[in-house]
């Protein structure tokens, strides 16, 4: 059987390039063995600002304008809701951090996203001696029921193996790649931390972080904003909120760990004032890369493998963009933004 394409994983990368082909009328088809979990436990919040210090997401704005238009997209081709929009809340920890604030309205990649009046109101439940500053449009694609809704989707019209891809059983041909039974022209590797065992991308430097986050129900905090602080508190419905999230490089695994969640419990003391039951603890392995941006690019050697890869924290915002450039220069050899391109570890 001929196809245009194999995509090797199953998480936002593979997902936005999945959409790509489609909308162009490629064939494809998914390899998935559920391996990686990162897409899945993500807390999927697309936020333009840096909250720590005050600058702008790497493209914020033109990743946004790709990103919105796509999930909403993909909730009415579903008939599913994904995309939450909220209010992000930081909370201020000193006058200082008051200034610098203030001071972030001179950059004009920030200021826009940004409310210059500082939000005074007391909100029960939630710990803050100087304020709060708003962060304009924030929000949350609830990721899980995304990827599950998504898989789905393909099961049905068989556009997904649920198999673990074999790198040993690639041949390559002339101007194609033959894999077991199928004659493929280009092979997609968007595995997350996976990409580690994969012989033709293994060189690049992802590195594994783990995050753990746990759900709580807190029937008296009644917030529908993400408040960010020592952690953020982000709005599920019906009391219940997600807190997160740990970043450990020594844990390699993706089980809940009691110190992880031992670690979100301490630093919520800081947060919040309000009884609360824990509900659930989830946890993940990030494919983390150190110049902090993604891995995108074809092999050196050969020219039909690319990877799509190391999103990061915000790969809901990051995904569609990249996806979209993947794709143009794979078929149209249109340039890879150079921060992106995997060329950049040559």
């Amino acid at each position: 059987m001929k196809i245009d394409y194999i995509i090797v994983g199953l998480g936002l990368a593979g997902l936005a390039f999945a959409e790509q082909l489609l909308k162009v009328g490629k064939t494809f088809l998914v390899f998935e063995n559920h391996s990686q979990t990162s897409s899945l436990v993500a807390g999927g919040v697309y936020n333009p600002v840096i909250l720590k210090r005050f600058t702008p997401v790497w493209n914020a704005k033109e990743q946004l304008e790709i990103a919105l238009p796509f999930y909403e997209k993909l909730e009415e081709k579903l008939n599913q809701k994904f995309d939450k929009k909220f209010v992000i809340k930081k909370v201020f920890k000193s006058i200082e951090d008051q200034n610098n604030w203030f001071a972030s309205f001179d950059k004009p990649k920030v200021a826009p996203f940004l409310d210059e009046t500082l939000d005074k109101q007391k909100y029960h439940g939630i710990i803050e001696e100087y304020h709060y500053g708003n962060v304009k449009e924030g929000g949350r694609i609830d990721t899980k029921l995304l990827i599950e809704t998504y898989r789905n989707y393909l099961e049905e019209n068989n556009w997904i193996r649920f198999e673990k891809f074999n790198h040993d059983e690639i041949t390559f041909l002339d101007n194609s790649i033959q894999y077991q039974n199928l004659e493929v022209g280009k092979i997609v590797f968007a595995e997350g931390f996976g990409v580690k065992e994969n012989p033709f991308f293994k060189y690049l430097p992802l590195d594994e972080v783990k995050g753990e986050s746990i759900i709580i129900n807190a029937p008296d905090l009644k917030i529908d904003f993400l408040v960010k602080s020592t952690v953020f508190v982000m709005p599920l419905g019906n009391g219940n909120y997600k807190v997160g999230a740990t970043f450990n490089h020594k844990d390699k695994t993706s089980i809940p760990s009691e110190e992880g969640k031992q670690e979100l419990v301490e630093k919520l003391k800081k947060v919040i004032d309000v009884p609360y039951t824990i509900i659930n603890q989830t946890a993940g392995i990030r494919p983390a890369v150190k110049d902090r941006r993604p891995l995108v690019g074809v092999h050196e050697k050969y020219q039909n493998l690319a990877v799509l890869n190391g999103l990061g924290t915000r790969g809901v915002m990051i995904a569609p963009t990249l996806a979209i450039q993947l794709y143009n220069h794979l078929e149209h050899h249109e340039a890879l933004d150079m921060d992106a391109d995997i060329k950049r570890f040559k």
